[in-house]
């Protein structure tokens, strides 16, 4: 059996029992547990795909579950759950956040919440704004960490997320633990989107100070080249979204161009000393963006243009190598233009 068809019927054994649990009768609070243990398994890439799953057969199970006829006169209290976060009804959704208190159970709840700030409804969107700062001071840090990775990454493809509901996860990131947990994640993830989550976290101070030892040691190359460059550039841009320019438009002919945002940063490093450590990287990534700042500053280095520009044009990587061939090629035009 495949290992997704084994995850699906984990989830609607858990959904199953979880609904049982909401309909039994007597309770004050529905048994989680095994709902739980199950989506801390699930994996946040695929979290669309999951939260819908879960709805689906969330909403089948109560229907299911719901008491026999002979109670019907019986009111039993309406319990609010987390998983009412994701109700087909806008008013559940709604209730759902208003009503909930506490820590989240695990990433997967807290990133319901999360995206609760992309719902359709207007009002849902609203109740987000106001209670995830309270759910997220009281969720484990690192469960919050995870479901703002995936947030951050991915929000740019969210259509009805607004300005004041990054502002919300910006603000939430800031926090010193949060902050301090993001950092870490930053340098030593060894996979995922950390490229896209460094120039997103560049909206905020929570990277200065730090800039260097991330583009020192963190352990994936394209983090160092994003660090390195940043450094070299005096500031961090991202990507704020994109919008439809047409190309021609005679034959409805166009492209998404993207909105670049960019924020300074106050830099003390030397050139020099960024060039030798980014010259010297383990990865030709990092080498490649050392041998571009190296053409852009040729006029700027003295003497030392020269030695940085023979080693790049020995690099073992063809990327690097060339451009380090142009970089020698014109500083030589250079001293013949000079000569004469």
């Amino acid at each position: 059996m495949q290992q997704s068809q084994i995850m699906e019927d984990k989830i609607i054994s858990a959904v199953r029992t979880f609904a049982s649990s909401i309909n039994s009768g007597g309770k004050v609070v529905a048994d989680m547990s095994e709902l739980i243990e199950v989506t801390s398994q699930l994996p946040l890439s695929s979290f669309d795909y999951w939260e819908r799953f879960i709805r689906s057969e969330f909403s089948t199970a109560l229907r299911e579950s719901n008491s026999p006829k002979w109670k019907v006169w019986s009111k039993p209290k309406e319990l609010v759950t987390w998983l009412d976060l994701i109700s087909w009804d806008g008013y559940k959704r709604e209730k759902a956040l208003r009503a909930l208190s506490g820590a989240a159970p695990n990433t997967f709840f807290f990133s319901l919440a999360v995206r609760r700030l992309n719902d359709w409804v207007p009002q849902v969107r609203k109740a987000a704004r106001e209670k995830l700062p309270e759910i997220a001071k009281s969720t484990v840090p690192e469960c919050v960490v995870d479901a703002l990775c995936v947030a951050l990454s991915n929000w740019n493809s969210w259509g009805r997320i607004e300005d004041a509901d990054k502002e919300v996860l910006l603000k939430i990131l800031c926090e010193k633990e949060i902050a301090k947990s993001l950092r870490s994640k930053l340098i030593f993830s060894a996979s995922g989107p950390m490229p896209s989550l460094f120039s997103q976290l560049g909206r905020t101070p929570i990277l200065d100070g730090q800039i260097e030892e991330i583009a020192k040691s963190a352990i994936q190359p394209s983090v160092r080249a994003k660090a390195y460059r940043s450094l070299f550039e005096g500031r961090v841009i991202w990507i704020e979204g994109r919008k439809w320019v047409w190309t021609d438009i005679r034959y409805c002919e166009g492209r998404l161009k993207p909105i670049v945002g960019e924020r300074k940063l106050e830099i003390e490093t030397p050139l020099i000393d960024l060039l030798k450590r980014s010259s010297e990287d383990r990865s030709s990534i990092v080498r490649r963006v050392s041998a571009e700042i190296l053409i852009r500053e040729l006029g700027n280095l003295g003497v030392k243009a020269k030695e940085f520009a023979e080693r790049f044009a020995l690099d073992s990587s063809q990327a690097v190598s060339e451009r380090g061939d142009f970089a020698l090629k014109k500083l030589d035009e250079a001293e013949r233009a000079n000569a004469s």
